[in-house]
Parts: C-alpha cells; structure tokens; sequence
C-alpha cells in the first residue's frame, strides 16, 4: 500500500478539537462503552445492537465523509484503506450508502483512529503522524496499512496497548 501523507485537520495543543473528537473523548471518559469509535464517524448511537443494525444496512456516505475530514486524507487514499476500488466509492456517494462490509472496514479504521487519538491525548495531528509512520514494531509498516485488515488492526491495538502501559516495542 502506498503511504498516505497526512495533511492534519489537526488539533495543535491549546485548540479545541474537532467536535466528533471531542465527542469521542467524551464518551471515552464516561465509560459510554466499547463503542465510542462511533463518534468519529458523526454517528450518536452507541450500545451494539443499534451499531450492528446499522452495519447490516450500510453506514451511510456522509459518515465515511466525517472521518474523512477529521483524518485529512484525499478521497482515494480512504478508498484504499478500506479496500473500495474508485468506481464502486463513485456508486457508493450516488447511492449515499456503503455496503455491510465496507461499513465494517470503516468502522475498524474508525476504531484505530480513535485508539490512535487516546494513545495521544487528544493530538488529532500526533495520532495521524503516527499512524501514517512505518513503525520498527510492526515490521516497518504503517498502524493504517495494517488496519487494513482485521488481524493487522487488531496488532496496532496491542502496540497501542503496550505503549499506553510503558511497554515500548
């Protein structure tokens, strides 16, 4: 996968950060569940069985698009992280809707995001530059080219882990 420049909607220390990341911290902070993640993608519900719901009919457009401002990527580097060839992403935006599985890669990408966004407190700019790093603990890729997949994503959260406990890999 080719690295992605990151061009920060960033949040430098002292501003305020965009409203779904401080949604997203909010929800962190009072134990709304295992799903907060959600809030990057401007969505409200997060108990899992609404979630799931959701999944099964397809995320709509604009959630790709929130997380989409907030990460500062082009259109077709999101493509490629979740996997969607351009001219199905150009079917998706007409129909408004992505597929189940895309709305699942989705919400796996919107997941490391915010693992990403706690690992730095907050720093939208710290926590893309670092997802966008080839990183010695992950075989010299990207935590975003691997969350490309379940099994690789699931690797960026336990280095996410490791390093929130002082285990620095």
């Amino acid at each position: 996968m080719a690295r992605h420049s990151v061009t920060a909607a960033a949040t430098p220390r002292g501003e305020h950060p965009a409203p779904e990341i401080a949604t997203y911290l909010r929800a962190v902070r009072t134990a709304a569940g295992a799903n907060a993640y959600v809030a990057l993608l401007g969505l409200r519900a997060y108990d899992t069985a609404t979630l799931h719901r959701t999944v099964e009919k397809g995320l709509t457009f604009r959630a790709l698009l929130v997380i989409l401002r907030l990460m500062a990527l082009p259109l077709q580097a999101m493509a490629d992280l979740l996997l969607i060839p351009p001219r199905t992403l150009q079917r998706r935006r007409v129909r408004g809707r992505l597929d189940p599985a895309e709305s699942d890669r989705l919400l796996r990408l919107s997941r490391i995001y915010g693992r990403a966004i706690e690992l730095f407190e907050g720093d939208n700019r710290a926590a893309l530059r670092w997802l966008a790093t080839p990183l010695g603990a992950l075989g010299g890729r990207s935590a975003l080219a691997l969350s490309r997949t379940e099994p690789g994503a699931l690797e960026v959260e336990r280095l996410v882990s490791r390093l929130e406990h002082g285990v620095f890999s």
